[in-house]
């Protein structure tokens, strides 16, 4: 339960640090709605990114690793698609996005497992 409550704290403050580092990348709103589009992200990459990693692994051994990228921007495209808080203005703005989340959800969890 823990897990999943730093999970959601992670992707709020990684949707934040995209929010402030990636032009095109558009979240307006409250600290609320950065905690609503991170359960959300969260609950995505619980139970919908393990199916479709499963499915597409064929995909991500080819391309080393590197579908992952794709699988991350379908789930953070899908919630631009469910909040409208939430805008992302074109490919380029949602492949830097995913980075950054991918990035500052890593450092979370590696000094999560520390403490």
């Amino acid at each position: 339960m823990i897990g999943f409550v730093i999970r959601i704290l992670g992707n709020s403050l990684a949707l934040y640090v995209a929010y402030w580092l990636v032009p095109g990348f558009i979240v307006s709103g409250s600290w609320k709605e950065y905690l609503l589009a991170g359960a959300f992200l969260g609950l995505l990459n619980l139970i919908v990114k393990p199916i479709l990693k499963a499915i597409s692994m064929p995909i991500i051994i080819l391309t080393l690793g590197l579908f992952i990228l794709v699988i991350n921007g379908l789930l953070l495209w899908t919630v631009d698609y469910i909040f409208d808080f939430v805008s992302i203005k074109d490919v380029t703005a949602l492949l830097y996005a995913v980075i950054v989340v991918a990035i500052v959800n890593l450092i979370i969890s590696m000094t999560a497992k520390a403490v």
